[in-house]
């Protein structure tokens, strides 16, 4: 079986300047990866590389029997514009962009779709407020609901439980184990390490290079996170600091 994402010698960056380093791994089709790291490790980075808004410097993204259409991606909070005059029904709606094109109208059997949506991820009731009155759990349930709609075989998550109370991590959580348990793959980046040893198998661990890839259990080790903040503090200066630039 073909992996659902395979990082060849990838390298990606801003101004010319690596965030990520010749990246050499591969993720397997319906598995569950958190990814880690310290801040500055390049996480966020990465799968920006992967949806595209990102060139590669050096090396590419392969996506198998995958393509960039089969993806669902949820950014971080802090990267969304929560002023824009739109109510939650017409945010989830927008999870169905790719099947009504940019002038359809949602049908009958569409419209029950958004509703089962909100209703799944605990927002019936809440449907016509204004995305920029909800909390940061609301928010991102909001969020979560349009990424059900797209259907994705590949979600990737950036930070999904940041500024959220506990019961909305939960429901959360249960969601992205759906989605697995569907044979989705799903990549998330995360900071909670107890949070990823209880629910990802998989775990990649970032410094601007690979430190380790493979079985949670075996990567989140005490000496490859002291390992990780070596890494990240290496390079913590200039890209020169640490011996890295682009070609």
């Amino acid at each position: 079986m073909s992996p659902a994402l395979a990082f060849q010698n990838l390298t990606l960056g801003y101004d010319r300047h690596p965030a990520v380093h010749h990246l050499q791994t591969e993720i397997a089709d319906g598995s569950l990866t958190a990814i880690v790291g310290p801040n500055g490790a390049g996480k966020s980075t990465l799968l920006k590389g992967v949806i595209g808004t990102l060139a590669p410097l050096e090396g590419e993204v392969s996506f198998g029997s995958l393509n960039r259409e089969d993806i669902a991606y949820l950014p971080q909070q802090s990267d969304i514009d929560r002023s824009f005059p739109i109510s939650v029904v017409d945010l989830v709606s927008m999870g169905l962009w790719r099947e009504i094109g940019p002038f359809g109208q949602l049908t009958h059997r569409m419209r029950h779709r958004v509703a089962t949506a909100i209703s799944s991820v605990g927002l019936k009731g809440l449907e016509a407020r204004p995305i920029g009155s909800l909390s940061g759990g609301q928010m991102q349930r909001t969020l979560f609901a349009r990424l059900l709609l797209q259907d994705a075989r590949l979600v990737l998550l950036d930070e999904p439980f940041t500024a959220i109370d506990a019961r909305t991590m939960a429901d959360l959580i249960a969601v992205i184990h759906r989605w697995n348990g569907e044979g989705r793959t799903v990549l998330a980046v995360l900071h909670d390490i107890e949070v990823v040893r209880e629910h990802f198998p998989q775990t990649m661990m970032l410094a601007r290079e690979l430190v380790d890839h493979g079985p949670t259990k075996t990567v989140l080790t005490a000496e490859n996170q002291f390992r990780a903040r070596q890494m990240c503090e290496a390079c913590a200066g200039p890209p020169h600091v640490c011996g890295r630039s682009a070609a």
